[in-house]
């Protein structure tokens, strides 16, 4: 039995991780922002009741230093998920999207060097730290992405998210190369997708869930491509990153390339109740471009985006963390059951 902290332990990846590792028999120290918060909490302290004495909750901040300390005391392993996701415009780009990711991913780091029993951390990164847009990754040989490949075209200004998630990264990797006690292994997924162990509607993919549920893309949808992947598979990657000593480098995280019309045909195969909610057809680019400010997306990203189906090479997570990814249907089926359950599609 090993000790595993988990930040973000709350969080729609968070959990799952925290499952995960307490289903395998290990010890979890689990972060969250607040443990007063019973809506936050609920489920972990559920997962808690099932799994007696393994699982311990601290309260930790992002951007407040040393906050980390007591929740990485005695530990092996440390998964950081912790960060902020959102697509919405932000106010405040450095206090509410770079300071978390990037000074969070500090702060957390310079715990895990005062821990003297770390021997690996996972961080999760992401797909968009590998590349800025869909246009660029279609010009790499086969039009194919992989773990050889940055982000180098986003800002601050221009892609916040794509920019915070990349700087957060590279961060990661000069503190660990500047130490010698514990070895750094990086997840990036795709699109996450797939049930959720709370209630908490807050994610981005459960709130595009609920979009397409409730027919807001009846009408059709952009020619664009997710690189979609199950929650369940990207938290079983974390925990066998940092379990497994031969796991090292950067693992991207995808089960298969999916256009959004794709998304509402597989819903409307393995939830027939949908069908009349989902899209049939998807919209001219001219049409999206000129529409784009009115459906909150910018134009520079539907010129980058929309038409351009990048592929993934995933051997690396295939062979190294011997996933087997579900199917889009068996992800998509799974999450729609969920949100039925939870009474969060009313």
């Amino acid at each position: 039995m090993a000790t595993i902290t988990v930040t973000g332990a709350a969080g729609y990846l968070g959990s799952w991780v925290v499952a995960e590792a307490l289903a395998l028999g290990h010890r979890v120290h689990a972060t969250v922002r607040d443990l007063a918060d019973e809506a936050k909490t609920a489920h972990l302290r559920q997962l808690g009741a099932r799994h007696p004495g393994q699982l311990h909750l601290f309260a930790a901040d992002l951007l407040r230093d040393g906050s980390f300390d007591a929740a990485l005391a005695g530990a092996d392993y440390l998964i950081h998920t912790a960060s902020p996701y959102t697509r919405a415009a932000l106010r405040d780009v450095q206090r509410d999207m770079l300071g978390p990711a990037v000074d969070g991913t500090r702060n957390v780091l310079a715990s895990a060097n005062r821990c003297p029993t770390l021997r690996r951390v996972a961080l999760t990164s992401s797909i968009v730290a590998m590349m800025s847009s869909l246009r660029e990754a279609y010009a790499h040989p086969a039009h194919t992405l992989d773990e050889s490949h940055w982000n180098t075209g986003s800002t601050a200004d221009d892609e916040p998210y794509s920019y915070a998630k990349t700087s957060a990264e590279r961060a990661a990797w000069d503190i660990c190369s500047a130490q010698a006690q514990w070895q750094l292994v990086v997840l990036n997924p795709g699109a996450i997708f797939g049930p959720s162990l709370s209630r908490r509607s807050d994610a981005e993919s459960v709130k595009m869930m609920q979009q397409f549920l409730k027919g807001a893309f009846a009408a059709g949808v952009p020619a664009l491509h997710l690189g979609v992947v199950d929650v369940r598979d990207v938290a079983a990657a974390h925990v066998r990153a940092v379990l497994d000593p031969a796991a090292q480098g950067r693992y991207l995280l995808v089960a298969e390339s999916c256009p959004l019309l794709r998304i509402g045909t597989t819903i409307s195969d393995c939830c027939p109740a949908y069908r009349n909610k989902m899209p049939r057809r998807e919209l001219p680019r001219w049409l999206i471009w000129l529409a784009a400010p009115a459906i909150g997306m910018r134009r520079d990203y539907v010129r980058d985006n929309v038409g351009f189906a990048a592929l993934y090479n995933t051997a690396r997570s295939r062979s190294g963390l011997g996933l087997s990814y579900r199917s889009i249907a068996s992800t998509l089926g799974d999450h729609v059951e969920q949100l039925e359950r939870d009474g969060l599609l009313a």
